[in-house]
């Protein structure tokens, strides 16, 4: 972890892991094109309504991770679960999820997620 990320006792701030998710999600979801432009262009957008990360074991200064996201749900809601694994300490930092909803271009809550979406999660 560079230093940045890190408070005065060398450990990472746990806010920066929003951002580990928010890296392993794009990365999971940008290839399906259900990221950014390419989901704007299908008419939709996507919000996260809940988060939730239960810290296991702290990552410090120069500890390197491997952040992990997969789909649990994603018939009404996205449900994306992670794993934090520090790989210096070879055990897992962090678990987590995220809810996403999909929503019109106008804002207005889908209660389904839209066939053109499942379909391009292969669902």
């Amino acid at each position: 972890m560079p230093f940045f990320h890190c408070d005065p006792l060398g450990v990472v701030w746990h806010g920066r892991y929003l951002e580990y998710l928010d890296v392993a999600r794009t990365a999971m979801l940008a290839p399906l094109g259900l990221d950014g432009e390419e989901l704007v262009a299908t008419g939709h957008r996507m919000f996260i309504t809940d988060v939730r990360c239960r810290h296991v074991s702290p990552l410090r200064y120069r500890d390197r991770v491997r952040t992990t996201a997969w789909l649990r749900e994603w018939e009404q809601r996205l449900y994306v679960a992670y794993d934090v694994h520090n790989l210096t300490a070879g055990r897992q930092a962090a678990r987590a999820h995220t809810v996403l909803v999909v929503t019109d271009a106008q804002g207005a809550l889908l209660f389904d997620v839209p066939a053109v979406l499942r379909a391009r999660l292969g669902a």
